[in-house]
């Protein structure tokens, strides 16, 4: 389990390397949802998403040998692309094995930003080639979500958002393989026990419900989502710890309820993001979550990577 150090400390070590990303108010869609409604944008952080927080936590860490046996990692986009950029920025060689259907515009941006791109079937089979490739060449593995110092690393948002909203009531995160839930729930809860933290699935890839509910890791039989970034196969056995121990509730939406949210964020607050970054404001619109009257709220848009062709035909 990560602590308030571990998160503090993931912060001046990256500092130099993301960016702090704005707190924007939206009175409007505040309005609509009964309350006072900030949203966290991660959609300008470096490459588009929150995941070179962790990522850069975590390589920060490495020692010069697991650097030179070169990182891989496994990623349907964001983590690809920030594996991809992390990794070059620190001059260290990334594999990143992706599904084949994997979004075709964060394909091009995890080759662009230098990362060696192994496409292969779908999310089970591109885990089973992660494993494979790792046994094979001996790389350093970079996880996506269940590692301590990734989770720290996520951590770093939860710090913002209490400096930018210190009298938060509930935050809302969406959640896939459940890092940027832990680590922001971790941040909070430890500086502000009685702010509410919900993580948000798609009712169609819920690993970490699924975790919950069964008390143990699960493994999902198929995925159904358009919220690529939430839809690992299962959640991981670091993130469903520190979700037992930070976080208050998980809630799932339907993928209509987070178009719904991507055009609400498009319309009223003239944020595009993608259908992984619309999960919190869809759990409020769909009325998911309770809330208090005035309660203060920041949901976490945890990423703008959308590929203009889905987003067209999405609306």
């Amino acid at each position: 389990m990560i602590g308030l150090d571990d998160i503090r400390n993931a912060g001046t070590r990256i500092r130099q390397r993301v960016h702090r990303t704005p707190m924007l108010s939206c009175s409007t869609l505040g309005v609509q949802a009964g309350c006072r409604l900030w949203i966290k944008a991660e959609p300008f952080q470096k490459t588009g998403s929150f995941k070179v927080r962790g990522v850069f936590n975590r390589i920060a860490q490495l020692s010069p040998d697991a650097k030179a046996r070169g990182l891989i990692g496994i990623s349907a986009g964001n983590h690809a692309a920030a594996l991809a950029y992390a990794a070059s920025a620190e001059g260290v060689r990334a594999t990143i094995v992706m599904p084949a259907f994997a979004n075709a515009t964060k394909v091009a941006a995890t080759r662009a930003y230098g990362g060696d791109v192994v496409l292969h079937g779908d999310v089970f089979g591109a885990f089973a080639k992660l494993h494979e490739l790792r046994e094979q060449h001996g790389y350093t593995l970079v996880h996506p979500f269940d590692d301590e110092t990734v989770i720290a690393g996520h951590g770093t948002l939860g710090l913002e958002i209490l400096e930018d909203v210190p009298d938060v009531d509930l935050v809302l995160v969406p959640t896939g393989g459940g890092g940027l839930l832990s680590g922001v729930a971790a941040a909070i809860r430890l500086q502000r026990p009685q702010t509410r933290v919900i993580g948000v699935e798609p009712a169609g890839a819920a690993c970490v419900r699924a975790g919950l509910d069964a008390g143990r890791v699960v493994q999902l039989d198929q995925i159904t989502t358009i919220a690529d970034g939430l839809a690992p196969p299962m959640a991981g056995e670091h993130t469903l710890a520190h979700v037992r121990a930070f976080v208050d509730d998980v809630v799932t939406v339907e993928d209509s309820d987070i178009v719904q949210a991507m055009r609400l964020l498009m319309t009223r607050a003239k944020l595009v993001v993608e259908p992984s970054g619309a999960a919190g404001l869809a759990a409020l619109v769909a009325g998911r979550v309770s809330l208090t009257p005035d309660a203060r709220v920041v949901i976490v848009a945890s990423g703008g990577n959308l590929d203009l062709q889905r987003f067209k035909e999405m609306l």
